[in-house]
This record gives C-alpha cells, structure tokens and sequence, in this order.
C-alpha cells in the first residue's frame, strides 16, 4: 500500500531571514493568510485579487501541497501555499511592513487545558504579525469558539502596534469577504456565531 507524505510540499527558503519580494516577484505588498486549511479563502482572495501577492502558511503539508497546487492550477502565479508553521516561520520574513492584509482563520483546534501551549495566537505571534503589517492595514482573526476569541481580543487590544475598527469587540462581517475560509462558511450554513476580530496597524 502506497501511502503519500506529501515531501513535495513546498516549503520556505531555508535561511533565518525569507524575504517575501524576492519569494514573489512583483509590485505592491503582500496579503498573508496563516491557517488556509482547504483553501476556500485562498482561492476566492486570489481571484478577487489577481494583481496582489499572496502567500499562505498552512502547518498540514497534504493540505498545503493540494492548494498549492490548486493555486497554480487555476492561473494564479502571484498566490502560494507553503507547508509551515507559521509560530517558527513569522520570525523569518521580512521586509518589515510588506504584508497589506493578513487572516487568521479558526486556529487553535485544542479543546483541553493542556493543550495551551500549543495555541497558535500567542502574544508573540500578534507580535510578529504587527511588525509585518503595513501602516492601516488591516488584519482579521476569527473563531467560533468564544471562550478563545475574548482570550484573542485580550491579546490583540494589548498589542500596541495595534487598534481595534469596530465599536465593541467583534465584527459583524469579515473586511475580506466575499472571500470565506471553508469553515467560515460551515458555520453561516449551520447558523453558528462567528467571532470576527478586525484590527489595523497603527
């Protein structure tokens, strides 16, 4: 029985410094999705965008490798996926400032206590995601699961580099749509709240 591990998966340049110009050629910023899992968001930004540059971080290398290349498949050269966990790979990239938009969808798929420290959207991480965001660029983290969005907006609001857009904590829409992520649209189908979370870059 052949069993597939997916090795073909791309990956980042090896380096501690990944600079996203030279990763795709081209003019303007960079929109960055950490978390694209089957890629509905991916492919509904890219075709929406087909002139910005994108990359996805995605740590299932099966599911990066099939978006990947489902990316390319369907005539979008500007948008990549690469099979990496984006907690070690966010340190790597540069310049500062390059990424126009980010995403973060539904992370952190842990239920038990023990499983925190495993969780994806540490302060480090909002660190890291401010340090690349452009000035007024904006960046959306969203969850069905509300007990880990109040624990996301208390991180995010306390991240200095960063402003809440909306009264309140949660967003009714997400800024991005009508690109969705997969589980995005899950929820709407089965009437679950989603926690829209949208920041700017000061």
């Amino acid at each position: 029985m052949h069993i597939t591990t997916y090795d073909h998966a791309p990956r980042l340049p090896d380096g501690e410094i990944v600079d996203l110009d030279a990763l795709i050629p081209g003019e303007g910023g960079v929109f960055l999705e950490v978390g694209p899992g089957r890629g509905a968001f991916a492919l509904g930004y890219a075709a929406l965008h087909p002139e910005t540059r994108f990359v996805a971080l995605e740590i299932r290398r099966k599911l990066a490798a099939q978006l990947d290349e489902r990316l390319q498949k369907k005539g979008f050269p500007r948008a990549r996926c690469f099979a990496e966990d984006a907690g070690l790979a966010l340190p790597r990239l540069r310049p500062d400032g390059c990424v126009i938009g980010a995403a973060v969808h539904f992370p952190d798929p842990w239920w038990k206590k023990r499983h925190a420290k495993r969780l994806v959207v540490q302060d480090s991480f909002i660190a890291e995601l401010a340090r690349l965001l452009a000035p007024g660029a904006l960046l959306l983290v969203q969850t069905d699961v509300e007990d880990r969005a109040a624990a996301y907006y208390e991180r995010l609001a306390a991240c200095p580099e960063l402003e809440n857009t909306v009264a309140g904590m949660y967003a009714e829409e997400s800024p991005f749509a009508p690109a969705r992520s997969n589980r995005e649209t899950r929820a709407i189908a089965d009437g679950l709240p989603i926690h829209r979370m949208v920041f700017r870059r000061r």
